[in-house]
């Protein structure tokens, strides 16, 4: 799919409505970030854009990044230190099998949002918010 299609069919009010909720919860950030390029491996390049988002410079290392590659086919949801030594490889394998259910029907939007729901859920669970701790990260929907 070429990646402004894919652009276009994304409800972005409705992601960042839903970041904006999950985030409300917890003192953890949750981003989108959507690529155009066609790359081989999702978890290494969302790793790359994760630093570069500055999204390791949080408070409490508990930042949550939804990686979407439409033109490769491919998507990676990778969390800061704190939230992977709290949840581990099983639950984003779980997470991944979730989203691909929606994003093999075509529903991409809700499967984003799935995803967001859930790594709130779980920031929730673990980072609670905190009085005076504002938003680290912006919320809307990054591209390249």
């Amino acid at each position: 799919m070429k990646h402004r299609d894919f652009l276009k069919q994304l409800q972005h009010d409705d992601i960042v409505a839903a970041i904006q909720s999950a985030e409300q919860k917890t003192s953890g950030e949750i981003r989108v970030f959507i690529s155009r390029k066609n790359l081989d491996d999702a978890v290494a390049t969302a790793q790359t854009q994760f630093d570069r988002l500055g999204m390791t410079k949080t408070k409490h290392r508990n930042g949550v990044l939804i990686f979407v590659a439409p033109r490769a086919r491919q998507f990676a949801v990778i969390g800061d230190v704190a939230v992977h030594q709290k949840c581990g490889d099983v639950f984003w394998q779980a997470l991944a099998t979730e989203m691909t259910g929606h994003f093999k029907n075509g529903e991409f939007t809700a499967g984003i949002i799935h995803g967001i729901a859930k790594a709130g859920e779980l920031l929730a669970a673990h980072f609670p918010p905190q009085a005076g701790a504002g938003n680290e990260l912006p919320d809307q929907v990054e591209h390249d």
